[in-house]
């Protein structure tokens, strides 16, 4: 895998490198309502590092890791796809970082790997995050219902959201 370049950020292969950083990323109150995970954090971080199934890359501004992006293949011909998924350390928030993040990867499955379609399914009450992804062109496709048990125990809904290749938002 090679480094990716968008506007703004660089997308990187993480590593172990990337672990305490991405850890400590996960650990502020912003993210970890969002990116729950063990006590220990950078296991956490090192199982998704671990992952067969998932690409992480990690996301570089101004010669610091920011946060991470990861996606995944469904690979049955039939219903082709990628899920996407991404966290920033909320001190970089609004600067348009993740936005640049998704369309630098979005180009680069279409580029690379072929693929037409995406989605990301982040939790209803993340408004933050929905609204940065309908910045690049993702549309909400309904309502997960009782879709993640929160850190209160109790289940919340999630919001499905997809992308067609042609429709993103430069």
């Amino acid at each position: 895998m090679s480094v990716l370049r968008g506007r703004f950020v660089t997308l990187r292969p993480a590593g172990s490198q990337d672990v305490a950083a991405l850890a400590a990323i996960r650990a502020t109150p912003e993210v970890r309502r969002w990116w729950r995970g063990d006590d220990d954090l950078a296991a956490t971080v090192r199982a998704d590092l671990a992952d067969e199934e998932l690409t992480v890359y990690a996301i570089g501004h101004d010669d610091r890791v920011v946060g991470a992006i990861q996606w995944s293949a469904e690979e049955d011909p039939d219903y082709r796809h990628a899920s996407l998924d991404i966290f920033l350390d909320p001190a970089v928030h609004g600067r348009g970082l993740g936005p640049d993040a998704i369309r630098t990867l979005v180009r680069h499955l279409v580029d690379e790997y072929g693929h037409h379609r995406f989605t990301i399914d982040p939790a209803a009450a993340n408004t933050q995050a929905i609204r940065g992804y309908a910045k690049v062109g993702f549309r909400p496709v309904g309502v997960l219902r009782r879709y993640e048990r929160g850190a209160d125990g109790r289940w919340h809904d999630g919001l499905l959201m997809d992308l067609l290749a042609d429709e993103l938002v430069d």
